[in-house]
């Protein structure tokens, strides 16, 4: 069960990483982040600080992925930070200014918190 668990935190991890990967590439998708601070195309800084994003949520789909045994045993090191990583972007998110960005991103990571909880404590 922690194995689909796990599977199912890193495909969820796949959609913000994505939409970052896009705001790197010019999107204009700013509304969907930051609290929509930039509601068309970010920045240049914001734009290579969304790249670093994706990186994190890779490694942090690694982390989880490495706890329920697949993967690097090492990374299972950062498995309590990415859980606390999660539960803090759910409630940031949750709280955001931009309702756009509250609507896409509450479910997403109430899904996430549900699955690396379930990988926590299965």
């Amino acid at each position: 069960m922690t194995k689909g668990l796990a599977f199912a935190y890193a495909g969820l991890t796949a959609l913000p990483a994505l939409m970052h990967l896009a705001l790197a590439a010019g999107a204009p998708l700013g509304r969907l982040t930051v609290g929509g601070r930039f509601p068309g195309r970010l920045p240049p800084l914001w734009r290579v600080l969304a790249l670093v994003q994706m990186a994190l949520l890779g490694l942090m789909a690694g982390t989880v992925l490495a706890r329920a045994g697949i993967g690097p045993e090492l990374l299972t090191l950062l498995f309590w930070p990415t859980l606390a990583l999660t539960l803090l972007s759910l409630a940031v998110n949750a709280a955001s200014p931009s309702r756009p960005e509250r609507l896409l991103w509450t479910p997403v990571l109430l899904l996430m918190a549900a699955a690396v909880l379930g990988v926590a404590f299965l």
